[in-house]
C-alpha cells in the first residue's frame, strides 16, 4: 500500500483549520505556536520558515525567537519561560 504523505498532510491542515475556526468562533480563543531558533543552522530555518508557514495556514498564531548560538542554557530557559 502507498500512502501520499503530502496527500494526507493537507487533510489534516484542513482538519485543523477547521478545529482552529471553532475555537475561535465558539471560545474566541486562537491557539499559536512560538518557535525559539537558536544560531544559524540553515536546516533549522527552512523547518522553522516552513512551521510558520504551516501554523498561518490553518489560522493559527505564529511567533518566532531567534537567539544567538552563543546563547546560554541559562538565557534560554529564561526565554522559554
Amino acid at each position: 500500500m502507498n500512502i501520499d504523505g503530502k496527500a494526507v498532510a493537507q487533510e489534516l491542515r484542513q482538519s485543523l483549520a477547521i478545529e482552529v475556526k471553532q475555537l475561535q468562533d465558539e471560545r474566541d480563543i486562537t491557539p499559536g505556536l512560538t518557535v525559539i531558533l537558536v544560531g544559524e543552522d540553515p536546516a533549522s530555518q527552512v523547518y522553522v520558515r516552513n512551521k510558520v508557514r504551516q501554523t498561518e495556514e490553518v489560522g493559527m498564531i505564529s511567533n518566532e525567537i531567534r537567539m544567538p548560538a552563543e546563547t546560554s542554557q541559562e538565557a534560554l530557559l529564561a526565554e522559554i519561560a
